[in-house]
């Protein structure tokens, strides 16, 4: 019979074996990366490889500055991308002085229409009535094109506009509208005052007093125009 002794039992993880679920090159449980082939945790702490809450979270001191995002706020959210178009602009017209500078120019186009219109037709009797009336929408739709668009080409400005202190803007960059722009605000405005002016410059008032966030009409949305206090 031998006399030998077992040896002692090691400790586990001591001496021969692992502990059970630990391979020889594992690292022990724990940080991840204490110990293993990178050496000491990454800048910012955390447990996973990029510090706290992942490659573009605000908690690791390495991340983009401003946290949110690869690009430091939401683009959309002021900043360049985000800006409103009216900043550095005066502020928009009031809906009052808008009606009445339309009101004042259109007595100015309708006075020489009127006088054109009779020096064409005259007055002979109720058959002319009707020619009148189209002859009259005829010289009212053209006056006004030319009178809107020459007076909005040049300063932004009807005399309308000019006695209530305001001006046609454009709404990207609060220029003087350029000709196509003028153009296209002008033919809004005008060319169905030849059928039906009375009704169409009511629908034009109501846009304009009801609109949100420019207060625009039919013809700023069409030629991308506000109008504005002039300064």
């Amino acid at each position: 019979m031998s006399t030998d002794q077992p040896p002692p039992s090691e400790p586990p993880g001591q001496g021969g074996n692992p502990p059970p679920g630990q391979g020889p090159n594992q690292p022990p449980p724990g940080n991840p990366y204490a110990g293993g082939p990178y050496g000491a945790p990454p800048p910012g702490g955390g447990e996973g490889p990029y510090g706290g809450g992942g490659p573009y979270g605000g908690g690791g001191q390495d991340g983009p500055p401003g946290g949110g995002g690869p690009y430091g706020q939401n683009p959309y959210e002021g900043g360049p991308a985000g800006q409103d178009p009216l900043a550095g602009m005066p502020p928009l017209a009031p809906g009052g002085k808008r009606v009445l500078a339309r009101i004042i120019d259109i007595i100015i186009v309708l006075i020489p229409s009127f006088l054109l219109d009779w020096a064409a037709v005259g007055l002979h009797g109720s058959d002319v009535t009707a020619g009148r009336s189209a002859v009259g929408g005829v010289f009212t739709a053209g006056l006004g094109f030319l009178y809107e668009f020459f007076m909005t080409r040049s300063t932004g400005q009807t005399i309308g506009k000019r006695m209530m202190g305001l001006r046609a803007a454009t709404l990207a960059d609060g220029s003087v509208p350029d000709s196509q722009s003028s153009a296209v605000r002008a033919a809004i405005l005008w060319l169905p005052a030849f059928c039906c002016s009375c009704l169409w410059f009511v629908i034009i008032g109501i846009t304009v007093l009801f609109d949100r966030p420019y207060k625009q009409g039919l013809q700023d949305k069409a030629a991308k125009t506000v109008v504005v206090e002039a300064t």
